[in-house]
């Protein structure tokens, strides 16, 4: 019998073995203890049972009596949960009314946002009742596709707290480095505002005097989390520290990034998501450019490392060596 590898798997599933195991015990009528020992989930699950004319040999169960028995195992415990779930509803269903808001699931210290009218709100009661320090990350989708007036009411809220004397520090990719809202922002911003970028970042974060943190909690932006646990908050200021530390400043103009062996500092970040496995619009939106730009720093890299398809660019990436080195 040609064997397949056996691998570990839930309590209620038949792998790959033990499924070609009991195809050959129902054709032969048996199978040595030995060889069942390679799947011991066919006894788990009652295929096989002990022969009673020889200790050595297991012999199956038929199909139909097997599922039978299965079925009939997942019905109780069923049964039982189900019974669980009514004696727990008889003993608190009582107290609700004594619980308020908590006895409807309430996390004291989360508090879910709905739509960017109440989102802006919140953030905009925090900033003014903050004292010391913003900190930001604005990744690429958070400066695309928003209403003028979304910024404008940004740069109105930010303003008043720099002017109060605290200090805002953001993280944005390098791509958003030329971006025109972004010079806009520090050519007029006035007071303790500074910059850095990545090629990669955190989605979008604002912490608050490192006490209040907002959050995405869906991928369209529409939810936030307005968090005010303090281990959470300071577990996200202290990512945003490390990687803060990793950036590089951010100035007025152009700062020209050294190339090595002809590959630029942001090919090198699109080879390392290329080889692993990444597609075109998942590397665009994780360096922050669109799919076309991408598409034409892909296809530099792929002339330079003298690649035809894209198979032999991933080969090539790593035969080069060039993920080998930090730049």
């Amino acid at each position: 019998m040609t064997r397949v590898t056996h691998h570990e798997h839930g309590a209620d599933e038949l792998c790959a073995v033990g499924t070609q195991m009991y195809e050959h015990a129902l054709r032969h009528g048996r199978v040595s203890r030995t060889d069942a020992l390679a799947a011991p989930c066919l006894i788990e699950l009652g295929l096989l049972h002990q022969a009673v004319t020889d200790p050595e040999r297991l012999e199956p169960v038929a199909p139909a009596l097997a599922l039978q028995r299965r079925l009939h195992a997942s019905a109780q415990r069923v049964a039982d949960e189900r019974r669980r779930e009514l004696r727990l509803t008889e003993a608190l269903t009582p107290l609700l009314p004594l619980g308020g808001e908590t006895a409807l699931g309430a996390e004291p210290g989360i508090k879910v946002l709905s739509g960017l009218r109440q989102i802006n709100d919140a953030l905009t009661r925090t900033v003014s009742e903050a004292r010391h320090e913003l900190l930001c990350v604005q990744p690429y989708k958070g400066l695309i596709g928003r209403p003028v007036d979304v910024h404008t009411e940004s740069m109105r809220r930010d303003q008043v707290f720099l002017t109060r004397g605290g200090r805002i520090r953001t993280l944005y990719q390098h791509t958003r480095r030329h971006n025109p809202l972004v010079i806009i922002r520090y050519e007029q911003l006035v007071g303790d505002v500074e910059a850095r970028t990545l090629d990669e970042i955190t989605e979008r974060l604002i912490i608050a005097d490192r006490e209040v943190a907002f959050l995405p909690a869906n991928t369209d932006r529409s939810l936030a989390l307005e968090l005010r646990v303090p281990a959470l908050v300071t577990y996200l200021a202290t990512t945003f520290d490390r990687l803060w530390a990793l950036a590089t400043p951010m100035h007025p103009r152009p700062v020209s990034r050294p190339t090595r062996n002809g590959i630029t500092p942001r090919q090198h970040a699109i080879a390392r998501l290329l080889v692993e496995g990444h597609t075109d619009a998942v590397i665009a939106e994780r360096l922050g450019m669109n799919v076309r730009t991408a598409r034409v720093h892909i296809a530099k890299l792929a002339a330079t490392l003298g690649s035809e398809s894209r198979a032999q660019l991933g080969y090539l990436i790593a035969r080069s060596g060039i993920l080998d080195r930090e730049d």
